[in-house]
């Protein structure tokens, strides 16, 4: 099932991308990622509500807070960095770029997780690595 989430989340992440470019097109970028953060807010507190989870909130360790409140952080601000380079590059090279995080994230994970990291995952974060050089060659 987690495969079908996914790629629902790259699809959403295109859209994402393709979307983004045309708002931030007259308006500043920070002012555009606080529009798309409210929308989020929104839109995530609505699914808690009706979901009824609310009281978990108070089961929360403070060790998964700061985890969470870090992890927020780090969104907002590859969101603000994301927004300002949607606005002044393209977006069919900013996306591909902005995708090495996908490699980052499984050095990071191999460092801090001790996840394990096979030869096929090797080869594909190479790939990616090659791509987004690709695109940033003019």
């Amino acid at each position: 099932m987690w495969k079908y989430y996914a790629l629902l989340s790259a699809l959403f992440a295109a859209l994402t991308a393709v979307f983004a470019k045309i708002g931030v097109k007259d308006i500043n970028s920070d002012l555009a990622t606080a529009i798309r953060t409210s929308v989020i807010l929104f839109i995530t507190w609505g699914i808690v509500l009706v979901g009824n989870r609310t009281a978990e909130v108070k089961g929360i360790s403070g060790y998964t807070w700061i985890f969470l409140v870090l992890s927020g952080a780090a969104t907002g601000l590859s969101w603000m960095f994301y927004f300002k380079a949607l606005q002044v590059g393209d977006v069919s090279r900013v996306a591909p770029i902005d995708k090495l995080s996908v490699v980052i994230t499984i050095c990071l994970s191999f460092l801090f997780l001790k996840e394990p990291v096979s030869l096929r995952v090797i080869i594909g974060a190479l790939l990616i690595t090659s791509g987004s050089i690709v695109m940033l060659i003019k």
